[in-house]
């Protein structure tokens, strides 16, 4: 579980840190979200351990919507759609529940409302694809795709942070989608200890 408080505290100094950077009309608008993110991550820490992850999620979804603004780039729709098509496939398959499930999941995602919704499909399932023919290629690709992000520091936070919220959207954070965030952190040059993965 120290997991996931670790990721919690990662998500609350990029909420701060976002808003301290910015000094403009949208940093102002997430200050609302800065201050009720602290409280729930307070409450993360002193709440149960079963809840933990579940309020993670929470957190770092609040946490992305305040960056919702900023994260409209080609770079961050592709890397994410990339990112969650690895973490649909971190077990070596895609069955067909499975991607109807992601699916729903990337398109009721509040960060990602920001592109049209056949983009989105159009791009995961195109990785889907790859990865159920022949992971290894689908992969690499995938993980070039997410490599386009880190140009971004922000945008390449933002794909891990959101991968991790679809990794975590069933309850269940397995080593399988762990390995795959590692790699994905690795591709975009930040330390998976970021994340504590």
């Amino acid at each position: 579980m120290a997991l996931f408080d670790r990721l919690k505290d990662q998500a609350k100094n990029l909420q701060q840190q976002a808003q301290g950077g910015r000094g403009t009309a949208a940093g102002h608008g997430t200050a609302g979200h800065g201050t009720t993110g602290g409280h729930g991550g307070a409450g993360v820490g002193g709440g149960s351990r079963g809840g933990s992850k579940a309020q993670l999620v929470g957190l770092l979804k609040t946490q992305l919507g305040s960056l919702k603004t900023e994260l409209k780039s080609g770079a961050y729709r592709d890397a994410s759609m990339a990112m969650c098509a690895l973490v649909a496939a971190a077990d070596g398959q895609v069955d067909p529940a499975e991607r109807q499930q992601m699916e729903s999941m990337i398109l009721s995602n509040d960060v990602l409302q920001n592109f049209p919704p056949d983009q989105l499909r159009q791009r995961f399932n195109k990785h889907a694809d790859l990865l159920t023919r022949n992971f290894p290629q689908g992969k690499a690709e995938a993980l070039q795709e997410i490599a386009k992000a880190a140009k971004k520091p922000t945008e390449a936070r933002a794909v891990v942070q959101t991968g991790i919220v679809i990794a975590g959207a069933d309850g269940y954070f397995s080593q399988a989608e762990q390995s795959i965030l590692r790699e994905a952190c690795a591709t975009l040059g930040l330390n998976p200890a970021e994340f504590q993965l």
